[in-house]
């Protein structure tokens, strides 16, 4: 799946991080899956920036992707 995946919004609900595309899809994965974004404040998750394939979070150092918001899942 290495295609771009055009993402409309991003938010943190219920220990929770979700995407909605711009085509209306909504997907989301549990934070505490990410320590990084899990034990971080609510003000440190909102600073990301977003690019093609993801979302990066530069005061924590932490990416995600947005194909693995379709195809990841711990076990």
């Amino acid at each position: 799946m290495d295609r771009e995946i055009s993402v409309k919004s991003v938010w943190f609900q219920d220990e929770n991080i979700f995407i909605q595309t711009r085509s209306g899809e909504e997907r989301s994965q549990p934070l505490k899956w990410f320590p990084k974004l899990f034990n971080a404040s609510l003000a440190e998750r909102q600073k990301f920036e977003l690019s093609p394939f993801g979302i990066h979070w530069p005061d924590l150092d932490e990416d995600l992707s947005f194909e693995g918001f379709y195809t990841y899942s711990k076990l």
